[in-house]
Formats: C-alpha cells, sequence, structure tokens
C-alpha cells in the first residue's frame, strides 16, 4: 500500500531525510520531494553500482551465485513507497561502508528489504540470505483475499525474481533454517551444518501460526495460513469444499471468511470474541465488520469456546457444533525468536528487543519485523507490530544500519486490510485506546477516532481518507481527536 505523498510534509519537520543514490555518475543528494510518490509507485533514477567478488561456494547450492566485477545499470527501479521514504533519516554518517559479511536470517518482506537497502547504501561486502522457505521472498497480503479467491495467479506472488538477487550479489539459501547463534563467534549456524561469518547479522524470522491449544487442533484436516504453500493448499481444498470453518475473528480470518464465501462456500466463523475485532477495534467498529460478513454470507458464531477439532467438526463448548468440509484457524502469530532466545540476545513479549535502528542487545546483531519489539521514535516506546509495510520499513532500517548509515524508525504503524470488496485503512500505536468514537459519514463511509487520556492514538477509516490523513498527523504530534459526537 502506498499512502499519499501529502503526508511526507510532516515528517520533513520531523527528520532530515536524503535518499542518496551512490555510485550513480554525477548523483546529486536527492530529497524526496525529487520522488513523485503520489503520481508513480517507483523512483525512476537508474542505479549503478560495482557488483561484487565472486566467491566460491560448492556446486549444487540452492543459491545465487555472485557476478564477477563490472559496472552494472540496475533494469529493477528503486523502490521508495511514502511509508518508507517518510521514516528514514539518512545521510553519510561518516562511517567507512563496511565489507565483511551480511547475513540475513529470514525470508519474508523485512528480510528483503535489510538487503536491498544494504546494496541501495552501498555496501558491496558479502551477503547472505538464509530462508526456510521453499520460495523466494514473496507477497502475502493476497493470500488471505484475491489468491485465495482465485482471482490472481501465484506467479504474481514474488516480490522479485532470481535476477535481481544475482544482480546485486545475494546468495539465497532456500529451505535453510538458522540452527544456532553465535555471537561471541560471530557465527550462524546452518540447519546443514555449514557456518557462516558475520561483520552483521539481521534477524527477520518473522511469525509462525499460532495453533489453537485444544485437540485435534494440528490434525491433518486443519488448516493454517501464512506460506505460499500453505495458500496454495488452502485455494485448491477451497475449489473442492461446500463448507468452512474459520476459526478466528482477527484480520486473516475475517478476510478469509469473506474470501471463501465469495468462492460460493457456506462459511462459519467461530470466535470466543462477541464480536469481530471488537477488542482491538472497539464495538462499534465491530459491529460494521459484522454486518459486513453477514452481508456476504458469512454466519457468525461469537462468543464461542472450541473444546476440539475432530475431523470436519469444530466442538464447541455448551453449544451445537461448527461444521465444514474445510478447517481453517487463524488465531494469531507468535515470534519465531527461538534462535535470538538461545543466543542470548534481549527479549521482551516474546521478541527480540531493538532500539529505533533496529539493534539488538548484543553488538552486530540487528532484528526487523514482526520478531522485532522496536523503539519507535515518534511513539517514543517500544512497539509490538505484525503489519506488513512496518516489516518492509524495519528491514530497510535494519540494511541502512548494517551499511552504516544513519536510519531510524519513527513512523505511525498502519495498514490496509480488504474484507470482500471493502477496505479498511488503520493507522494506530496499537497499544490500548481509552475511548472510541465512531462517526457515519453516509453510504457506508466512516471514522473511528481512538484516543488515550485525551490525545490521539489511532484511526480506523472506511472510504474516508481525508480522515486517514488526517488521523495519522495528529497520532505523530500526539495531538487530541476532533471534537466529535461519541457513538463507540
Amino acid at each position: 500500500m502506498h499512502r499519499a505523498a501529502s503526508e511526507l510534509t510532516a515528517a520533513r519537520a520531523r527528520v532530515r531525510t536524503r535518499l542518496y543514490l551512490p555510485g550513480d555518475p554525477g548523483a546529486k543528494r536527492r530529497t524526496p520531494s525529487d520522488l513523485n510518490v503520489n503520481q508513480q509507485k517507483t523512483s525512476q533514477y537508474p542505479v549503478y553500482r560495482t557488483s561484487p567478488q565472486k566467491t566460491s561456494r560448492p556446486p549444487g547450492r540452492a543459491s545465487f551465485p555472485r557476478e564477477g566485477p563490472r559496472q552494472v545499470r540496475s533494469r529493477t527501479p528503486l523502490t521508495w513507497p511514502g511509508e518508507l521514504a517518510r521514516i528514514l533519516s539518512v545521510e553519510n554518517s561518516g562511517v567507512p561502508v563496511t565489507a565483511e559479511r551480511l547475513v540475513v536470517v529470514g525470508g519474508g518482506p523485512a528480510a528483503l528489504e535489510a538487503v536491498r537497502a544494504y546494496r541501495e547504501a552501498g555496501a558491496d561486502g558479502e551477503v547472505v540470505l538464509v530462508s526456510a522457505d521453499e520460495y523466494l521472498p514473496y507477497n502475502r497480503p493476497p493470500l488471505s483475499k484475491d489468491f485465495l479467491r482465485g482471482e490472481s495467479a501465484e506467479d504474481a506472488l514474488p516480490l522479485e525474481d532470481g535476477d535481481f538477487y544475482r544482480r546485486h550479489g545475494i546468495e539465497v539459501r532456500l529451505e535453510t533454517r538458522a540452527q544456532a547463534l553465535d555471537p561471541g563467534r560471530r557465527v550462524v549456524t546452518l540447519s546443514d551444518g555449514e557456518t557462516f561469518g558475520y561483520g552483521w547479522c539481521i534477524l527477520a524470522t518473522g511469525a509462525s501460526p499460532k495453533p489453537l491449544p485444544v485437540p485435534g487442533a494440528e490434525g491433518p484436516g486443519v488448516r493454517y495460513l501464512r506460506s505460499r504453500r500453505q495458500a496454495r493448499e488452502l485455494r485448491g481444498a477451497a475449489a473442492a469444499a461446500r463448507t468452512a470453518v474459520v476459526v478466528g475473528s482477527g484480520f486473516i480470518g475475517c478476510e478469509a471468511a469473506a474470501s471463501l464465501a465469495r468462492r460460493g462456500l457456506a462459511v462459519t466463523l467461530v470466535s470466543m470474541e462477541d464480536g469481530p475485532q471488537a477488542a482491538r477495534l472497539g464495538n462499534g467498529a465491530s459491529q460494521v465488520l459484522r454486518a459486513w460478513l453477514e452481508d456476504d454470507g458469512v454466519s457468525l458464531r461469537l462468543g464461542a469456546e472450541v473444546e476440539a477439532i475432530e475431523g470436519g467438526r469444530v466442538r464447541l463448548a455448551g453449544e451445537a457444533d461448527a461444521e465444514g468440509e474445510l478447517i481453517l484457524v487463524a488465531g494469531g502469530v507468535e515470534p519465531e525468536a527461538g534462535i535470538a532466545a538461545e543466543a542470548g540476545l534481549a527479549l521482551e513479549a516474546g521478541r527480540v528487543k531493538v532500539d529505533e535502528h533496529m539493534r539488538s542487545s548484543v553488538a552486530r546483531v540487528l532484528a526487523a519485523g514482526d520478531v522485532a519489539f522496536a523503539f519507535n521514535g515518534a511513539a517514543g516506546r517500544h512497539l509490538a507490530v505484525e503489519h506488513w509495510g512496518e516489516a518492509l520499513a524495519m528491514g530497510r532500517v535494519a540494511g541502512q544500519t548494517a551499511a552504516g548509515a544513519q536510519a531510524s524508525w519513527a513512523e505511525v504503524p498502519g495498514f490496509w486490510s480488504a474484507i470482500g470488496d471493502r477496505t479498511l485503512k488503520y493507522a494506530a500505536w496499537g497499544d490500548g485506546f481509552d475511548d472510541a468514537s465512531l462517526v457515519d459519514h453516509g453510504d457506508g463511509a466512516f471514522t473511528v477516532w481512538y484516543s488515550q487520556e485525551g490525545v490521539t492514538v489511532g484511526v480506523l477509516t472506511h472510504d474516508a481518507d481525508h480522515d486517514y490523513e488526517r488521523g495519522r498527523r495528529l497520532i505523530e504530534q500526539r495531538q487530541p481527536p476532533p471534537q466529535l459526537p461519541h457513538h463507540a
């Protein structure tokens, strides 16, 4: 998602943002005003860089070899979404760019943005990306929406093709786990026994679906949705099913339930909450979501406790079972912080605690994305976020930091969610509110203003982009919400 360029204005008053394309002959330091992010998705400025020296690796590896040194022109334009450009305070720090190896553990958006930012900052050290996934980094938001509905193809999911990694001298190890991290020796041990010394290590291990703590929740017929393979299998199962049960009313659960219903399945959504997203978004917004789901034909079983999953039945405490040929559990995720914990990194709330530069408690080890409990400069405190855009932003900051540039995370987290053909836009610190005011604009459009002790801490909109943009500014500036009637 790409937010309006007007949002950059407030950020310019807060940070100095310089976008420098190293190696570009005659390059100047370009400010965000040079990048028309309101009209186009990417910058069209070409990037010239020298490919790193070829390294010797045993043949047969699932990796992309580095090319020999030559001057190359990137065919892929640099991506500078507003949500990324706005938060970066990047300038030549005076620190020599390191030529040491960068090892990035993870295969999601944070990992990809980290290696991209590292190269764009001019760092020419060896780069190794270690991913447990079988695929190169891909776009996850469509998995519960248009991809599940059968409206987009699987070959549209990759964020970059293999040529991107070859061109930028990035060695990729797929289907390989980082087994151990030794910060003292600066060594990462892989699941195949190979070891890599590093100058910098970035942990972007993400999160995995949280199984329900009930019998049968990990049975062969129970599906979860996180990976590309899981999404493909879920879509295949949906094509052969007539009924489905979705357990969980978070954003993934709501999106998937609506998508399955639009495929023609009879869908039942089961949730312990009294309304979809009631705890997170408040009762007013929850009632709207409930109406949207019911309008798409989804049957809701709210305030229900799951006791067990048996075959095609979800057994509920004190009420009739929910039955479906397809059962999807969307009960949230848990950070993949095991390797960090074993390495002795400081953790909080199950995540790696890092500063605004993504530096962990251990020298030369950074963390970004879902696994990070990162300090946000605008909020003035650490935040746990699981949004796609924030994974990109944190990964970019981590890559810049490893390259010796000055970069920090200082934007309001947010994301967009499509439930059927309706889009929600949400921006918030995400760690609580004491008041929620819903404003009905008519024709289905609405805004919910969230505040804590009289200060705006969040905004949720549908077909009210002016309020969304205004809300982000109020949150960043720690201003009170508009004086509006209270409805939620």
